[in-house]
């Protein structure tokens, strides 16, 4: 459904775009993460059964996901 989730696609066939959406899901967490890491800002994920917090200079550092638009 890629190419009827273009700049003209409706609202409901962007959704079908499902590849597309977890692309930039995942551009805006590495996006954010990347963020936090150079704000020294520590963040927390779950593991486990717990919340866990991770210092800044743990965060690993992004890998390059490619151009900004999918």
């Amino acid at each position: 459904m890629s190419d009827k989730a273009g700049p003209g696609a409706t609202p409901y066939e962007r959704l079908g775009d499902v590849e597309r959406i977890e692309r930039s899901l995942a551009r805006a967490v590495s996006a954010a993460l990347l963020q936090h890491k150079r704000a020294g800002n520590p963040i927390c994920e779950w593991r486990d059964g717990e919340v866990v917090w991770i210092a800044a200079a743990d965060i690993p550092e992004p890998q390059d996901e490619g151009p900004a638009r999918a």
